[in-house]
Formats: C-alpha cells, sequence, structure tokens
C-alpha cells in the first residue's frame, strides 16, 4: 500500500526534477496531526486500530485529489527516520515529544506543548503554507488549537471518540485525565468545522458539547475497494489451517474492554447449531500476546468455559493480511459497549460477509438490520447466540446477506466517497477563509484611504503658506539664473528625480524651456564609487560642493529628517550660501534645524509622508511653471488643437488655450 522511502529535509532534495518540483510547490498542502495513531503501526495493538486507517486512507485519497497531505504523529520508534515517504503525495512526519517510545495514550497529554512546538518548528523550518489542519482525536485538536493561534491555521477535527461518551460506559475505567472533558468543550467552540463520523457521533456533539449545528457534518469512515473484496473462501481457510467444514465467526479489533470480545466468547456455549462445528477467531494483541491484559482475561474466560478448541487468538496482523481472515469468515461480528463509528463492519462487508453488530454508535449507521446482517443489543450474549445461529444453519441467507453488505458499502462507503465529501467540507472552510481575507483587505483599503485623507487634510491647513514660500524662494532663484539640487534616499530618492524630470522636462505646460534642476541620486557611479571609498554620509554633500552655487537652492526629501547623509548635505548648502528647503515628516528631526523652509508633513507613517511628499512636489512644479511661464504663449499640438494648461493671474486660477 506504501513505499517508505525516507524524505530528505530539503524540500529541493525532495524533488531534484524542477518540473515536478514546481508541479508540488503549486498543489495544495494540508496538515493531518494524529498524535498516537500513525498509518505506519501494524492494526490491532492497544491503541492500533480505525484512527490510523482513516488517517492513512484518507490522505492516500486527497492525494489523488492533487492535494499534498503531511500527517504528524508521534515519533515512538528511535529506527524511523524523521520523514517516511508513505505514498506519492503523503509524508508521514514523525514529532518529537517524550521518549522515543510507545507511550499509552493515556499518558499523552504532558507532551502536546512540545509536540505542537516540535511541529510547529519543522513548519517554520520548511517554509510550509498549510491551506488548513485536520486533527484526529482530542489531543490532537488541542494542538491544532494552539497552532491555530500561533500560525492563523484554521482546523478542522474528527474526534473518533468523545469523553462525555466514554465516562458514560468506561465510569471509572476511564484512564484519561479528567481535564479531557473542558478541553475537547474548548476544541468544540474554536474548530473551524467538526466531523461526526455518525448520526449518533453527531447527536452527542449537539447535546453533550453544545455544538454549532452549523460547524457539523456527517462524514463516516470508508473501505478501500483495491484491500478488501470477495475471495474464494476454501482457499483462504485452507491458507489459515482451517478446516473447509469449519464454521468461521470472526472477531477482529483492539484488545481492549469496551471492544466486547467477552460478549462473543459468552454466546458461544449458547449457540444452537447441532451438527456444526463452529470456530471463533479473534483477531488483535500485542506482538507478546500473553504480556496484554485483556488478551489474558479473555483466553481464561474462553479456558473457564471450556471453549479451548473453539477460539482462536490469532494475534496482531498486517494490514494485508487481514482480507485472508475477512475471506475466511462465514459470519463478522463485532458487540462493543459504544463504538463512535467501526471501520471492521465495512471492511468485511467489503469481502462479501454479513455482519452482526452492536446497535450503538456509527455500528448501527452502516448496518442495515436484517439486510446486510443483524443489529443486536450490547452486552447480551443470548441474542447474540440467537442471531449467530440463526445465519450459520441457513448457508442462503448468509449469501443473500453478504451479497446486500457488498452491494451496501460500495454505494455509501469507500474512501473516494469520504474524500470527495471531505473535500466539500474544507472548501466550505476555504471560502470562509478567503471571505475573511476579502473583507480585511477592504477594510485595510478603507482604512488607508481615510488615513491619506485625513493626512492630506491636515497637511493642507498647515503647510500651505510654506508650500507657497518655497515655491516663490524656487521660482527666484531660477529666475535668477540659479539652479535646484535634489536628494533623498530610497523613496526619496525616486521622488526627487521625479522632481528632478517634471522641471528639467515639463510638467503641465509644454514647450517652454527646461529648467537647471539636478537629482543629486542619479549619478551611480559617483555615489558607488563614493560610497565605497569614503562612506555613503558623503555622496550627497561631495556633490553640493560640486554643483552648488551661492543663491542655489537644495531640496532635501526625507521621511524622518535624521539621515547622516541629508545632515551634511544641508550643512555644506549652508556654508555654501545656498538656500536649503526641506520635505520632512514625524518631528522633522535634526534636519528642521538645517532648513530655511521646512515642509513637515504631519504624521508618523512613512508611507502616508511620501504620499504627500509627491503631492507637495507636484504642487511645486504648478507653481514654479505658473510663476515663470505665466504669460508665455502657447505652442499648437501636431494636430492643429491649442494644448490646454493652467496659469494664475491676478491670484485666479485660469484656463488658457493656445490660437
Amino acid at each position: 500500500m506504501s513505499s517508505m522511502e525516507t524524505m530528505p529535509l530539503n524540500t529541493l532534495k525532495y524533488y531534484p526534477d524542477s518540473f515536478m518540483l514546481n508541479q508540488m510547490i503549486m498543489k495544495k498542502k494540508i496538515a493531518f496531526i494524529s498524535e498516537h495513531a500513525s498509518p505506519l503501526a501494524s492494526l490491532g495493538g492497544t491503541d492500533a486500530g480505525g484512527q490510523n486507517v482513516y488517517v492513512g486512507e484518507l490522505a492516500i485519497q486527497l492525494a489523488e485529489n492533487d492535494y499534498l497531505v503531511d500527517i504528524y504523529t508521534r515519533w515512538e520508534d528511535a529506527s524511523l527516520p524523521k520523514v517516511v515517504n508513505y505514498h506519492p503525495g503523503v509524508r508521514v512526519i514523525h514529532v518529537k515529544a517524550g521518549p522515543l517510545k510507545c507511550i499509552a495514550k493515556e499518558e499523552l497529554l504532558g507532551l502536546m506543548e512540545d509536540f505542537k512546538q516540535d511541529m510547529m518548528d519543522f513548519i517554520i523550518q520548511e517554509q510550509l503554507k498549510y491551506l488548513l489542519i485536520h486533527a484526529n482525536f482530542w489531543m490532537s485538536g488541542l494542538v491544532a488549537m494552539r497552532l491555530k493561534t500561533s500560525l492563523g491555521i484554521p482546523f478542522v477535527i474528527t474526534f473518533h471518540a468523545l469523553g462525555h461518551v466514554r465516562m458514560r460506559y468506561q465510569k471509572e475505567q476511564d484512564k484519561f485525565p479528567p481535564e479531557r472533558l473542558v478541553i475537547e468543550e474548548t476544541i468544540v467552540r474554536e474548530a473551524d468545522r467538526i466531523v461526526a463520523e455518525c448520526p449518533q457521533d453527531f447527536e452527542d456533539l449537539l447535546y453533550d458539547y453544545h455544538a454549532d449545528p452549523a460547524k457539523l457534518a456527517i462524514i463516516p469512515c470508508g473501505f478501500n475497494p483495491k484491500e478488501f473484496y470477495p475471495i474464494d473462501k476454501s482457499q483462504a481457510k485452507r491458507k489459515l489451517d482451517l478446516l473447509e467444514t469449519d464454521v468461521v465467526i470472526l472477531q477482529l479489533g483492539r484488545m481492549v474492554p469496551r471492544k466486547g470480545i467477552d460478549n462473543v466468547i459468552r454466546s458461544l456455549p449458547l449457540l444452537n447449531t447441532p451438527g456444526k462445528k463452529v470456530k471463533l477467531m479473534i483477531v488483535g494483541g500485542e506482538n507478546d500476546l500473553m504480556a496484554n491484559d485483556e488478551l489474558s482475561r479473555l483466553k481464561a474466560l474462553a479456558k473457564h468455559l471450556s471453549l479451548e478448541d473453539q477460539v482462536i487468538f490469532a494475534g496482531r496482523k498486517d494490514r494485508k493480511e487481514l482480507r485472508l481472515y475477512y475471506a475466511a469468515a462465514d459470519v463478522f461480528v463485532t458487540t462493543p459497549w459504544y463504538e463512535p463509528f467501526g471501520i471492521t463492519p465495512l471492511e468485511a462487508m467489503a469481502c462479501g460477509i454479513p455482519v452482526i453488530g452492536a446497535n450503538v454508535g456509527g455500528i448501527k449507521h452502516t448496518v442495515v438490520d436484517g439486510k446486510t446482517g443483524f443489529l443486536v443489543p450490547p452486552k447480551q450474549p443470548k441474542l447474540l447466540a440467537d442471531r449467530i445461529s440463526l445465519l450459520v444453519n441457513n448457508r442462503r441467507l448468509i449469501d443473500h446477506m453478504g451479497k446486500q453488505a457488498l452491494q451496501h458499502v460500495h454505494q455509501h462507503f469507500t474512501w473516494e466517497k469520504v474524500a470527495e465529501k471531505m473535500l466539500d467540507l474544507y472548501q466550505s472552510i476555504l471560502d470562509v477563509e478567503e471571505n475573511k481575507q476579502h473583507d480585511a483587505e477592504l477594510q485595510m483599503i478603507n482604512h488607508a484611504f481615510e488615513d491619506a485623507a485625513a493626512t492630506f487634510s491636515r497637511s493642507a491647513a498647515s503647510l500651505s503658506i510654506e508650500l507657497c514660500e518655497a515655491a516663490a524662494l524656487m521660482s527666484n532663484t531660477l529666475k535668477n539664473s540659479g539652479k535646484i539640487l535634489v536628494c533623498g534616499n530610497g523613496g526619496s530618492a525616486a521622488e526627487s528625480q521625479h522632481f528632478s524630470a517634471e522641471l528639467l522636462g515639463r510638467f503641465e505646460i509644454p514647450y517652454r524651456k527646461a529648467l537647471p534642476v539636478i537629482a543629486l541620486t542619479a549619478d551611480n557611479a559617483l555615489l558607488t564609487a563614493w560610497a565605497n571609498d569614503f562612506g555613503f554620509e558623503e555622496v550627497f554633500s561631495r556633490q553640493v560642493q560640486a554643483y552648488g552655487n551661492e543663491g542655489d537652492v537644495l531640496l532635501c526629501l526625507s521621511t524622518s529628517g535624521a539621515s547622516p547623509n541629508i545632515i551634511k548635505a544641508l550643512e555644506s548648502a549652508r556654508k555654501q550660501g545656498m538656500h536649503c528647503i526641506n520635505m520632512l515628516g514625524k518631528d522633522g528631526g535634526e534636519a528642521a534645524s538645517h532648513g530655511h523652509v521646512n515642509l513637515i508633513v504631519p504624521s508618523d507613517s512613512t508611507q502616508r509622508i511620501q504620499e504627500v511628499h509627491l503631492h507637495l512636489i507636484h504642487l511645486l512644479c504648478s507653481l514654479i511653471e505658473n510663476r515663470m511661464f505665466a504669460e508665455q504663449p502657447v505652442k499648437k499640438l501636431a494636430t492643429g488643437e491649442a494644448f490646454p494648461f493652467k496659469v494664475i493671474i491676478n491670484n485666479k486660477i485660469q484656463q488658457h488655450y493656445g490660437s
């Protein structure tokens, strides 16, 4: 099902082919968190069951739909690398949280802060951009909730089991910390969407957790039809050293008391199957069978009931072996006290096997009573025995229900269908996030316009007189054959060249004579050479000394008024008897003390200051042109039409056209 090649942490090393790398970068990325249930684990262990399958199979289907999925799970096996290539488009990423060994999930809560930090470090180090996080189980939800706070990534959660429900059935046997309930309730409030695996799960979330119904979506688990399908029963029995005449009842799953395996064992002496040799095959448990307390208890029960010859404890099996056990079975039985969903009934039905299941949780959603099998109350071995006997004594009924079961699961429960529903759910989250981003952008735009308008309004009130003084000073200098030098850094350098270009060329009045305005930022050779040899602080003052004469104007643009090269340029200009005009912002800085005219924009925002500076430059260009060229005749355009321009005559703006 998967190849497990080690993947280097450097993404460029993952995909050395540039086209492939670009394709992977363009795909949508999703992070799964499954803190205790890795898809790499063998099934049937204490903490290895349906969640492991769910996470792996759903990730594969999402990858088939052009998503990239990273599954974050706790690092338990030191022999495994940090990153494992599980399937094309799916990686398993091992998270360092506590010692690299198996720890019961009931004891993991204290390690979740370390889990979150290691996962976040990996995300930041690898520069990963996830559209969303899909958390699996409540502790994964806790991590996802904290990552949402830190990184702003929305999350969806599948609980797989709920604390309130577990407490209802297990009571004092529940070993999870009591704070689980409060954490789950918080997750329900904070999650962007919540997956209920069946209608019972939906109701539990509504009534036990007061979940917002709008957040909930019922999306079941599934099965893989490439992995589970009908095969020859006789052949399967032979491979498992069973007689073809044996009637096989299969129980498959984790070895924990709530699974009700003891109920199935207790039903065997109550069977009414004359002439039938019935065997109960129990698959699951740890590698060291006797080390498992529940397994020991079940073996003791079988011995007490003198069923050693009828009950076969097959132990834990790899995923690829399971369909052989399903195929060898005549009936699949699962009677847990409660079951959030239960994947094994689906897999059994996919192999054409009828299912007798407890009328609880997800099982009553997937097994159609009287059609694909039967539903019975949990902890009722006599009622279970009656239903098993009914099937075992009627081969035609077994075959008929098996066919119905096969059709039913293919119609409703393939992982492909599950992934389609999940993708719709993901898209609903992404649509909300996109709308949030759009609303936030509109708000930002409106705020920026309002702030700019307010800054322009304050500037008009405070700078108009100084602007006229600056225009008069510049115009008189130009009329007296002087020149204007302009300088600034960064964005102000661009604006200084803009000012020079408008007056050297033309702003609003065409065909006028050129005006001597020199931008000190335009000579790249001088700027780089002088900065390299003597320091950047001297690049403007050196040019002022070369180009400036007494009576000329130095215009300096600086949002802060604190740039050393601006200060030195002003000092040089003052020494040479030049007029100094400053466009500044904030409090004007040291530059204001050197200016004859200071245009200080009343704002602390560099962006707003530069916007007003550009407007002041345009106003200065208009004022200077009007002062110097108001009476100049206007030439015609190439089309013969008069070129319009504005001039100020007797303190009034008039529109003029060439004749």
